[in-house]
């Protein structure tokens, strides 16, 4: 009884604590392909598997309905502490390579998904590849900016200089 209400502790904290959270099912799953999962994730995911009263429960107590009447056969879940957007895309491609393990559902920032949405969280862009991106579109008009008033500076110049030399000549 103990060791049910401490691991209701522990996903409890890791449902608040992250992120996003996605319900996946595992059922036929081999012990080292669930291990070169974790290992997939690990740098921005922890993965659990648990009994479904205990996540049911530690779900409720983090205030989390998304996964009501998800839970049943073989579950787990995927705690995104960093961004979930890879963690979607490490889950996704698994699952390519892995036809066993199914995404069922998740949660991102409080909002639920469907299985369908987290696929489409999963083809995003990674965050470092948007942010570069919105950087060069703030860049090009300010370019654009500088060139457009440096522009008639260097052809006032040019005409000052031709100038120069015809009455030199």
């Amino acid at each position: 009884m103990a060791n049910k209400v401490e691991k209701v502790a522990e996903l409890t904290g890791l449902f608040q604590n992250s992120n996003a959270v996605f319900l996946t099912e595992y059922r036929g799953l081999t012990v080292s392909q669930l291990k070169e999962l974790r290992r997939s994730i690990s740098a921005d995911a922890t993965y659990a598997v648990a009994k479904n009263t205990l996540i049911e429960i530690a779900a409720k107590n983090a205030g989390v309905a998304a996964f009501d009447g998800q839970l049943f056969g073989p579950t787990a879940l995927a705690f995104a502490t960093g961004d979930a957007v890879t963690v979607a895309k490490a889950l996704r491609d698994f699952a390519k390579a892995n036809p066993l393990l199914v995404v069922k559902t998740g949660v991102l920032d409080g909002i639920a998904l469907t299985a369908e949405e987290v696929k489409k969280l999963a083809d995003l862009e990674s965050r470092e590849v948007l942010l570069a991106k919105a950087a060069g579109l703030f860049k090009a008009p300010m370019f654009k900016a500088a060139y457009t008033t440096q522009a008639p500076l260097s052809q006032a110049v040019r005409v000052i200089d031709a100038l120069r030399a015809k009455l030199a000549a």
